[in-house]
């Protein structure tokens, strides 16, 4: 769902506090989010913008985010106009999805002037627009030419307007009357469908309108509830989905929400030729099987023609020259056997064009089954490719970029590899439970290093069963059972089984590993193991997160 105004409101009320505040940094993380760096009562604090028409929202972060190498028109245009600017206000307009951001900013020669960044977070019309003192834009971050918008004109120089406002309608803080029978969304201002419906559903059930607007005035947390796979969530309990609601801080909730949601977005901007590279190269695989184990089959029936041969010889003499099939007695049932013939060849000829078949049938069967293996191999392995991108982060999809450079399936782009001085060691995620640790990595590359440079022979093992996935390492001199089931949890949610239940893990000490000779990162054999089985659950992985994450 979407952010309605009235979240905005507390999410604007929040960012408040820390104003004024100094920029000292300006990102672009991708086409539609800019990345701030506030500097307020002495400690950094980073503010995400996103314009995307799904995700479009406005939070203190304390995500990690890989920032564009090369920045935007309209980022380098905040920069020149901004940095080192300070923010002085932030208001919402009305209860609409509109903050007016006041920057107090010093020009070339000195002079202070104050310059206006109003934030727009109204769906597929969600921008961010930087206004100059006499009301012009001086840029936005998605243009509108009068092509697509007569009314509104979105270019530099032209004059801003703000987008019409809904008339007619009430604050909901300071109404005056309520139509019980009319939508909420018609009445108020700020109220979306979700809101509406819980509104209707509390009041159905003995509360106060002001009440629970007074609820949500009070509240600095958010309630996201999960329900038929989708999402919801708001500043108070959504009680008419009838579902278990996980509380977090407003600010830390609302990246839960879209964190995840948008980094899918990223990484498709940002690495679309990675995973074309990868569905290429799996569909190319996967199509080739069928047509090989067909040869393969035709290959294994290849004694026949040796038949065909030796009768054809044995029975040279017994039917006339050039005739177009022969029909002779079986050596083995005494059957009679249809064999055709070529009329442009003698007797001898078709025979020694059954003995070449036989002999390339013979010489197929070793080829096409080496073949059949590789095609195999090289499907599983880009499955678990495919797997590793849907659930990556920017640095693990730039991790397996570099592993199929290496291997030679994409070429080196210097512009979207960096050049790095020193080799960098892998992303991969660490987790600081009371009685051990915990490591995952999220990709061969940091597989390859947590399994055979970073891990101990003591260390123990983990990955899912019949599912590609994760490795996870456990260091610990006494391995609890929180610990294990920690571990199996983080093994099971990165992994293909995420959607299954009852998921078996196993897990072994590093040194019952062995690699498998020539195979690519990532694969292990496994001497003697232990099984445990694990629910897979968003909700307990953020939990493992929240408290153990380092």
């Amino acid at each position: 769902m979407a952010l309605d105004g009235l979240l905005l409101r507390q999410l604007q009320k929040s960012i408040k506090t820390l104003l004024p505040a100094k920029i000292t940094k300006i990102q672009q993380i991708s086409d539609t989010e800019i990345l701030l760096t506030l500097r307020s009562q002495n400690h950094n604090h980073r503010l995400l913008i996103s314009a995307h028409s799904v995700y479009n929202r406005i939070n203190l972060t304390t995500k990690s985010y890989v920032t564009l190498e090369v920045p935007g028109n309209f980022n380098m245009v905040l920069r020149k106009h901004l940095d080192g600017g300070i923010i002085l206000s932030m208001e919402q307009i009305g209860l609409d999805r509109i903050l007016d951001t006041i920057i107090e900013v010093r020009n070339e020669l000195g002079d202070i002037h104050k310059l206006h960044m109003y934030i727009e977070l109204m769906g597929k019309y969600a921008n961010v627009i930087l206004v100059d003192e006499e009301n012009k834009i001086i840029d936005a971050l998605k243009r509108i030419p009068p092509y697509e918008n007569s009314k509104r004109l979105i270019l530099p120089q032209a004059q801003f307007v703000m987008p019409q406002a809904h008339t007619g309608k009430q604050d909901p803080y300071h109404h005056e009357q309520i139509d019980y029978e009319m939508p909420f969304t018609k009445q108020f201002h700020g109220f979306s469908p979700l809101f509406a419906d819980e509104m209707q559903y509390r009041i159905a059930h003995g509360e106060a309108f002001d009440d629970v607007m007074d609820e949500l005035k009070q509240s600095s947390q958010i309630y996201i509830s999960e329900k038929d796979h989708q999402t919801y969530y708001h500043g108070i309990p959504l009680k008419h989905l009838e579902v278990p609601a996980a509380v977090y801080e407003l600010m830390h909730g609302i990246d839960i929400v879209y964190y995840e949601k948008e980094e899918r977005v990223r990484i498709k901007q940002q690495t679309g030729d990675l995973i074309r590279t990868v569905r290429r190269e799996l569909h190319k695989n996967q199509s080739k099987l069928p047509k090989l184990q067909a040869t393969l089959d035709e290959a294994m029936n290849c004694d026949r023609y040796r038949e065909y041969g030796d009768l054809l010889f044995a029975y040279q003499y017994q039917f006339p020259q050039k005739c177009d099939h022969a029909v002779l007695p079986s050596f083995e049932t005494g059957e009679d056997i249809s064999i055709p013939l070529d009329p442009k060849l003698d007797v001898k000829g078709n025979a020694n064009k059954y003995y070449n078949k036989y002999h390339k049938g013979k010489r197929a069967q070793k080829i096409v089954s080496e073949q059949i293996a590789q095609a195999q191999s090289e499907a599983r392995y880009f499955e678990m490719i495919e797997m590793q991108l849907e659930q990556a982060t920017m640095q693990d999809a730039a991790e397996i970029r570099t592993e199929l450079v290496k291997l030679g399936y994409m070429r080196n782009v210097q512009s979207r590899i960096r050049r790095k001085k020193k080799q960098e060691l892998p992303h991969f995620e660490t987790f600081a439970f009371p009685d051990g640790m915990v490591y995952v990595g999220k990709n061969n590359i940091q597989n390859d290093y947590l399994t055979w440079h970073f891990a101990r022979k003591n260390d123990l093992w983990m990955h899912t069963k019949d599912f590609h996935g994760a490795h996870v390492i456990i260091r610990s001199d006494n391995i609890s059972e929180q610990l294990l089931r920690g571990g199996a949890m983080l093994a099971a949610w990165y992994s293909k089984g995420r959607e299954s239940s009852s998921v078996p893990v196993n897990y072994c000490n590093i040194r019952q590993l062995k690699k498998i000779p020539g195979s690519k990162l990532g694969l292990v054999t496994m001497q003697s193991y232990k099984t445990i089985y694990i629910d897979p659950s968003k909700a307990d992985v953020q939990e493992l997160y929240d408290r153990y994450q380092q």
